[in-house]
């Protein structure tokens, strides 16, 4: 089979989230063919380069998604866009282009200032139902409508920035029914939402609809939600592709809790908003399956309207044989030593985590806190680290044994990689119980850990966290110091409990949460996925035609056998060569490429 599959940020890159999982997915599932189709986050990241690709990635299509204030900022010039994108309303565009344009961006506009007002104002559930499908419907008129208009006329990028798109978000904020914090945006914000909506849409104006990429594929496999499955939407509805979507974490929940942060006003805030829960929506819709990581994600997207019969929970599998050399029992560093292991940011909450512990030392003197991990990138990350650090010193400071002798500190900040911790899993045999004291926290992949190294564990209840633990550990609400704080000394005190539940924990990890049981799941996907949706058609025939020939898979196995194949015969008896099998006596498979070849 022929994957294309799509992602956002991530594989092949170097950097990014999603990017371990997929490139375990394309090197664990070697009977298939992969093509990908990747957006970058940054200039950054495509200066970092990619990761190394195995031979069954048989081609890389690229597009940038930051916009051009970062371009400048880094320097960077734009890889990957087509240079017809350049299209401008009211120079390449005829009068009717310009009509279309005009009807789409009003359509989809509309159903984003609508958002969830019509139907929150309409009391009862009918006129609400009638309510969202009329704004579902405007949206997707509006988003079809100038991917069409973008594939015949090359590209949106200068219309979608325009004055008329301006103009448009202007009409459609002072629309009677919006809210009144849309009634009160400014032109600045018009021209914000307008610069936004044109990066969003940006893989709408990309050169992947045609036989020979997108249109070539068998299935499309987004790792997430959000703009990555857009080209997913597009191959669906131009060639019949079906689509798989897999989100480990809700690009929509990302979105609303990013919004605070952003340097947009309220106005372009609450815009976006509604714009990411309609295509959030649109996709959940047109998916044929729908993979979430957790239960915690599958909640949010059947919140967002995804039907429960496409779903099916896949955990993320993880290498379980890099801590395999971890014991269970085995108090590593010292049974009275908690370790906490992450990204250090404000989401972690080490300031709670720093109280908790010091209501532990007044009952376990001994005991001691390892704190290992780097702060996440930006200004944010060290100025908390550091705040941390001040925290840590005033309510511990510096102990000595006696006058003569260097006092020292019960709780350390320490980084992976050292003499003392070479790696990952020595940093969690460093002691006996892990803690984790998130507030937000997606799928937890240090709790995992913790369980493949047999570690005792204590919690709090936050995102996924009572799904993955299933019992074998200890957990508490957040932002409770109290809680965290007695949950440890219960484990620090009770060493059989702990061996206990940390054994319990290591099974269930094993059983779960391995990539060999993520791989298992997709291998039976893939061939249910493409086993129960129609069979495309070979270009010349089409699905009009009721007498072409359908088929099967985009490159079979024969694609890859050396040697003249047979053509196959057609209604009107005239010998016609597949499309796959062109070029097969020189080695070479469908699209022109040589078995093995891949493009950059």
């Amino acid at each position: 089979m022929r994957i294309g599959l799509l992602t956002d940020g991530g594989y092949p890159y170097a950097t990014g989230e999603s990017r371990l999982w997929c490139d375990r997915l394309v090197r664990g599932l070697p009977q298939h063919e992969f093509d990908l189709f990747a957006l970058s986050r940054s200039a950054h990241q495509e200066q970092q380069g990619w990761v190394r690709l195995p031979d069954r990635v048989a081609r890389v299509r690229t597009a940038p998604l930051w916009t051009h204030d970062d371009e400048a900022r880094h320097g960077f010039r734009t890889r990957g866009l087509p240079g017809r994108l350049a299209t401008g309303l009211g120079r390449s565009y005829g009068r009717r282009d310009r009509r279309r344009f005009t009807s789409h961006v009003t359509a989809l506009v509309d159903a984003v200032c609508a958002g969830g007002d019509a139907a929150a104002e309409t009391g009862e559930d009918t006129g609400r139902a009638a309510a969202h499908a009329a704004s579902a419907d405007r949206f997707t008129d509006g988003l079809y409508g100038l991917a069409e208009l973008a594939r015949e006329r090359g590209g949106l990028h200068t219309a979608l920035r325009s004055e008329v798109t301006a103009g448009i978000v202007e009409s459609s904020c002072r629309a009677p029914g919006t809210g009144r914090t849309l009634h009160g945006a400014t032109v600045p914000d018009y021209l914000a939402f307008a610069a936004e909506l044109e990066r969003v849409l940006r893989p709408l104006s990309l050169d992947w609809y045609d036989e020979e990429s997108l249109g070539a594929v068998d299935l499309c496999h987004a790792a997430s939600g959000g703009a990555a499955a857009l080209p997913g939407l597009l191959a669906k509805r131009f060639f019949g592709v079906p689509l798989l979507v897999t989100e480990h974490g809700v690009p929509l929940r990302t979105h609303y809790l990013a919004a605070p942060e952003a340097s947009f006003g309220a106005p372009v805030r609450a815009l976006l908003a509604n714009f990411h829960g309609q295509l959030a929506s649109e996709v959940y819709r047109q998916a044929t399956v729908i993979t979430p990581g957790n239960t915690h994600v599958r909640r949010w997207q059947e919140r967002c309207g995804a039907d429960r019969a496409k779903l099916r929970t896949v955990y993320p599998g993880m290498e379980a044989e890099r801590f395999g050399a971890i014991g269970e029992g085995d108090d590593g560093g010292g049974p009275d030593t908690l370790v906490w292991i992450g990204r250090i940011e404000p989401a972690k909450d080490l300031i709670a985590l720093l109280h908790a512990f010091a209501e532990v030392r007044r009952a376990e003197p001994d005991a001691r806190l390892r704190i290992f991990g780097a702060p996440a990138q930006g200004g944010e990350g060290n100025t908390y680290l550091a705040h941390c650090r001040a925290l840590a010193a005033q309510l511990f400071p510096d102990e000595a044994t006696d006058a003569h002798a260097v006092g020292d500190n019960p709780v350390t900040f320490e980084e992976i990689g050292g003499p003392e911790v070479p790696d990952l899993a020595e940093a969690y045999a460093a002691g006996g119980v892990v803690v984790l004291s998130s507030v937000v926290e997606g799928f937890p992949i240090s709790l995992v850990e913790a369980m493949f190294c047999g570690r005792a564990t204590v919690s709090t209840d936050v995102g996924a966290v009572v799904e993955v633990i299933g019992g074998t550990g200890l957990v508490v609400p957040p932002r409770n110091p109290r809680a965290l704080a007695d949950a440890c000394v219960a484990l620090l005190r009770d060493p059989e409990r702990r061996a206990r539940l940390g054994a319990a924990a290591r099974a269930r990890a094993l059983e779960l949460f391995t990539v060999e049981q993520n791989l298992a799941a997709f291998r039976g996907i893939y061939l249910d996925l493409v086993m129960h949706s129609p069979a495309p058609w070979v270009a010349t025939a089409g699905p009009e035609d009721p007498d072409g020939p359908p088929r099967p898979f985009a490159t079979p196995p024969e694609a890859h056998v050396l040697g003249q194949l047979p053509p196959a015969p057609v209604a009107s008896g005239a010998p016609r060569v597949p499309s796959w099998a062109v070029g097969a006596e020189e080695g070479v498979c469908a699209g022109g490429r040589r078995v093995g070849d891949r493009d950059a």
